[in-house]
């Protein structure tokens, strides 16, 4: 039997698209085909990653293209694509733009890649998760959002910076839907296996919490035009790394439950297997009283999402 190398399809050649593009080719867990329907866009940058291949010495194929039938029979699709939240946008407006380009995406990605495990980054993430999934109809073990990983490497960061320790020793999860009602599990985060409460004060990891929920906020403020897309594009290439390298990695991510966490039918936040099937197994934890009551509400502001979609017809 012939080899086959693996297939990625990256759909959206804005920041965070092509930023997965480059460090998925870069790292040769496949070939990429990033698509987007401003086709010189997509194939000038494929072009300029495909050229640092001769530096970083990687052997991936990477193809431009405005063509959906370039990315039939891709292993993992990773969905980027739609509007950013701009000034005068309402969250209205954000969810109707971006409800109906995933949507339409989606159709495309079932038609061409029925077996593909979908990564949705498309933002309200967790929301056009929903909408992915519908339009998919894929089983849920293969349709993701990308979140948790995020949310939970800016938790991580701002620990080891507060610690002055690696990163490579700050292990941190994060659940719930992906904004500012996210739940930091302080309790769950190990600095070389010690608990952060024995080595902060409550106070500090509190200022940590608020700090990671706002992560994304913080950056955009910075940039003032726009928003974070090289944290977001590694958090992808982890998860899609994971799944084509049937890694079985335990990452944090947004998944449909069905009965765990006492939640059913909402895409959230939480631990989950990854492998070569995608969503292999849902670490359903046991929450304490105030971790149980944070998640609940951020899976209530997610409903109020999924609520509007219905509202809005989408």
């Amino acid at each position: 039997m012939a080899f086959r190398r693996k297939k990625i399809s990256v759909v959206g050649a804005g920041q965070v698209g092509a930023t997965c593009a480059l460090m998925l080719a870069s790292r040769g867990v496949g070939d990429v085909v990033l698509l987007d329907i401003n086709q010189g866009a997509a194939k000038g940058k494929a072009l300029d990653i495909l050229q640092t291949a001769a530096v970083q010495l990687f052997d991936s194929q990477v193809r431009g293209t405005a063509d959906w039938a370039d990315t039939a029979d891709s292993d993992v699709v990773v969905l980027t694509a739609g509007s950013p939240r701009r000034p005068g946008l309402s969250r209205d407006d954000l969810l109707s733009i971006n409800a109906r380009v995933v949507a339409s995406c989606c159709r495309e990605i079932a038609r061409r890649s029925p077996g593909a495990v979908v990564i949705v980054v498309t933002n309200p993430l967790d929301a056009m998760c929903f909408v992915a999934k519908r339009e998919l109809g894929f089983p849920r073990e293969r349709v993701l959002g990308m979140a948790g990983v995020l949310d939970s490497a800016r938790f991580r960061t701002f620990v080891a910076l507060e610690l002055s320790v690696s990163v490579r020793d700050v292990q941190a999860l994060v659940m719930g839907g992906h904004g500012d009602s996210m739940v930091p599990m302080p309790r769950h985060c190990f600095v070389g296996g010690v608990p952060l409460p024995e080595l902060l004060a409550p106070e500090r990891i509190a200022a940590l919490v608020e700090r990671a929920r706002r992560g994304g906020d913080e950056i955009v403020k910075l940039l003032e035009t726009g928003s974070a897309f090289y944290a977001p594009a590694a958090s992808v290439v982890q998860m899609a790394e994971a799944v084509l390298l049937d890694q079985r990695r335990v990452l944090p991510c947004a998944a449909l439950l069905e009965g765990e966490f006492g939640i059913s039918g909402l895409f959230l936040g939480v631990p989950c297997v990854l492998g070569g099937r995608g969503l292999e197994q849902v670490c359903d934890i046991a929450l304490d009283e105030a971790e149980r009551a944070a998640f609940e509400h951020s899976a209530s502001r997610v409903r109020a999402l999924v609520d509007d979609l219905a509202r809005l017809g989408l």
